[in-house]
């Protein structure tokens, strides 16, 4: 068939009931019916390769921050100065134009939490009720109570349920209306709360003890645990909800991964805390860093995947209690401080272009699998991830 004349391949062709428009395609699919699957190139192969090639990449740029896809005309590289390590905006007491005073809770305020669209908002009060805000008009839209009281609260991740944590150690599931949708009776031993939900909605993720965390699938009602040396003050679910990030009352903060059993693999130092919950989170293009405040005024920023300080933020006067990450902006970092100060960390603007090429006209980006350590690539960027 090689040899022939393309008349005598047409000919063939029509012999075996073969359109000469497909005959290409055909004949690869006769072929691959008497051809062993091991002298055949396996479909879509090129793509794959290329795609394992920017993955390669991408792994080797230690400092990868970029919202942008990978070219396959240049080697990819990012530089240091695509991490947020300069102060955009300082927001002090008075500078911020007040929206709203939400009124309503008989004791102290135990904490708020954002809906995932950013348009209502939770606040608990300290033994006492849950309400539902309304951000835009500051309309209280629900109040949900029950004997005793609640400690702590969040949202599912698709914002159309509450997970509450009682007084009595109960857990509850409320629909936005009030109605009651799950409740049942946890192990839990502590004063205070932190609970999570994972983005199924089925792993409900709360501490246990001084240093135990639970994981409890609602479906299967199975229960894990994640078991610490030291105290845990606080924790940070991973937006695919495979890793959790442990604050400990010791100068540590641990990363563990809660696929399956849960396995520490990473451990990040060099803040300091001995007196004050400090609480870290995950950030920057996938996730790839590790956010934190400290007691002496500094922001630390970690590698995810080899654990190494890479940067402190200096500007703060007073110790830095939170960090967050913009989840839609990998080069822009928040930090809030008893100095009663909040910054806005950012990059220069020189640092916004790419460094290898401008885009990625080719229309390929990476695509991979999670690894060990939690660093984890994919094609379409974020999701969430």
């Amino acid at each position: 068939m090689i040899s022939c004349s393309p008349q005598q391949l047409f000919l063939g062709f029509s012999k075996l009931g073969i359109d000469s428009s497909t005959s290409r395609l055909k004949l690869l699919e006769e072929l691959q019916k008497v051809l062993p699957p091991t002298v055949m190139v396996p479909e879509r192969r090129l793509e794959n390769l290329v795609e394992q090639a920017l993955i390669v990449q991408r792994d080797a740029c230690y400092f990868h921050n970029s919202i942008d896809g990978l070219s396959l005309y240049i080697d990819h590289h990012c530089g240091k100065d695509q991490i947020p390590s300069r102060t955009l905006q300082v927001d002090e007491d008075g500078e911020l134009l007040l929206k709203h005073t939400l009124n309503g809770h008989e004791k102290s305020v135990m904490m708020a939490a954002w809906s995932p669209d950013d348009c209502q908002l939770l606040t608990c009060g300290v033994e006492e009720t849950i309400r539902r805000w309304d951000v835009e008009s500051g309309k209280c839209l629900h109040v949900y109570e029950k004997p005793g009281g609640f400690i702590s609260c969040t949202w599912f991740p698709d914002g159309k349920q509450i997970l509450s944590c009682l007084t009595d150690q109960h857990f509850c599931i409320w629909d936005l209306d009030g109605k009651e949708v799950d409740c049942w009776k946890g192990q839990r031993s502590t004063n205070t709360s932190n609970s999570a939900v994972a983005k199924d909605g089925k792993l409900i993720i709360s501490t246990n003890m001084e240093k135990t965390i639970l994981l409890f699938d609602r479906e299967t009602k199975q229960e894990r645990l994640i078991e610490e040396d030291q105290t845990i003050t606080s924790f940070s679910l991973s937006e695919d909800g495979d890793f959790l990030l442990v604050d400990l009352k010791g100068e540590a903060i641990h990363l563990w991964n809660i696929r399956n059993s849960p396995i520490r693999v990473n451990r990040y130092s060099g803040h300091k805390r001995s007196r004050f919950v400090i609480r870290s989170c995950f950030g920057g293009s996938e996730q790839a860093f590790i956010a934190s405040g400290s007691e002496d005024s500094q922001v630390y920023i970690w590698h995810r995947a080899t654990g190494d300080l890479i940067e402190t933020l200096a500007g703060h006067s007073g110790t830095v209690n939170c960090v967050s990450w913009n989840p839609a902006n990998p080069h822009m970092l928040a930090s809030a401080s008893d100095d009663h100060t909040i910054r806005i960390w950012g990059v220069k603007k020189a640092s916004l272009k790419r460094k290898d090429v401008g885009s990625s006209s080719n229309g390929i980006h990476a695509n991979g699998n999670a690894h060990g350590n939690g660093f984890v690539h994919q094609c379409n960027g974020n999701s969430t991830k």
